[in-house]
């Protein structure tokens, strides 16, 4: 009995029809995942996993980029820099990820083979999820850091200027030495005009040594001495207020320069706080504050987590059917190879005897 013509054809339709799976996102994904396309698309109860390993794998990117782009940022403080090698950092990463997961095989392999050939990559996952941690450590912390870094600044200043004190110090001794030496004659020559003036003027009213009042021969000599050593001292005042004024601009001078150069050095802390001194500042507050410590650990931590989830989500998955073909797809022409080498080895040398 013939079967009718005109009953519609029954077709399931495959997973790929309902996963959406041959967009350009699926492929994507499957491509930062780092699985050979054709092969997976053949089996379609593998592309949940792979879309999960590539979407975690370009996490690790948008990590790495945004972490270095904050490292990157406060050393450069311009922000298209910033990016840029945001950017390429995060594309280095990413490439790093990509090849240590994709290089790594299920099939044909036992488990402890596939540990020994993660392992230096796991390290390697956890050296860049070290440095990847870092600088968002820095930007969780950033108002605590600030502070830190004021008082670190300040503690910097402090000792600096304590240096450039103790450096002007014996630069000017010598000039205070002279400057105190001219002030004390200046101001024994000034006594010494005051106590003979004085002493003419009580001769005259009567209150001087010789009891008698007016203009006599004791209060003559007394005032001629008095005029004597005026005229004398007014030749010799010039001489040492021009001395005592270069002293005084040698100091002026020295002090202004002393204070230039600290206000130099308070400018320069400021204005160059970079990323190691954000850094430093952050390792303070860890080893002070326990709770800081913490949370740079648990974040350090998680950080890592990401970083080698995928390598470790490569090694806990069981095989399934893309590895299978992955495996037929590899072993099958390196066996035909490796048989093709092996009859070359064995023909060459009975040639060269027929030969």
């Amino acid at each position: 009995m013939a079967k009718p013509t005109d009953a519609p054809e029954t077709t399931i339709s495959g997973y790929e029809s309902f996963s959406g799976s041959k967009g350009k996102n699926t492929h994507f994904l499957w491509w930062c995942a780092g699985v050979h396309q054709p092969t997976l698309a053949q089996n379609p109860t593998e592309h949940p996993k792979y879309h999960t390993l590539g979407g975690v794998l370009l996490a690790t990117f948008a990590l790495a980029a945004l972490s270095s782009g904050y490292a990157f940022y406060t050393i450069f403080q311009h922000l298209g820099w910033a990016i840029a090698f945001a950017l390429l950092w995060g594309a280095i990463i990413f490439n790093l990820d990509r090849f240590m997961v994709s290089t790594i095989r299920k099939y044909g392999m036992s488990t402890s083979s596939q540990w020994k050939v993660a392992f230096p990559r796991i390290v390697l996952a956890i050296f860049i999820g070290v440095t990847i941690a870092r600088p968002l450590e820095l930007k969780l912390f950033e108002k605590e850091i600030n502070v830190e870094i004021e008082s670190h600044v300040q503690e910097q200043i402090k000792a600096y200027n304590l240096k450039l004190d103790t450096i002007h110090s014996a630069r000017v001794a010598s000039a205070l030495q002279e400057k105190k030496l001219l002030l004390h004659r200046r101001a024994s020559m000034q006594d010494t005009l005051l106590k003979l003036q004085h002493s003419y003027l009580m001769e005259a009213d009567g209150t001087g040594g010789s009891g008698r009042r007016g203009i006599e021969r004791i209060t003559q000599l007394k005032q001629a001495a008095y005029e004597q050593t005026a005229r004398s001292y007014a030749q010799l005042f010039p001489d040492l207020d021009t001395a005592l004024a270069k002293q005084n601009t040698f100091l002026e001078n020295a002090a202004k320069e002393l204070a230039n150069e600290q206000d130099k050095f308070a400018k320069t802390a400021y204005s160059n706080i970079g990323f190691l001194a954000r850094n430093k500042a952050l390792q303070s507050l860890s080893d002070r504050e326990d709770s800081v410590f913490m949370a740079n650990l648990l974040i350090s931590l998680l950080i890592i987590l990401l970083e080698t989830a995928p390598i470790l989500a490569k090694l806990l998955l069981p095989v399934g059917p893309y590895d299978i073909a992955i495996a037929k797809e590899e072993l099958v022409p390196m066996h035909h190879l490796e048989k093709s080498i092996a009859r070359e080895q064995e023909t060459g040398p009975k040639m060269e005897v027929v030969g």
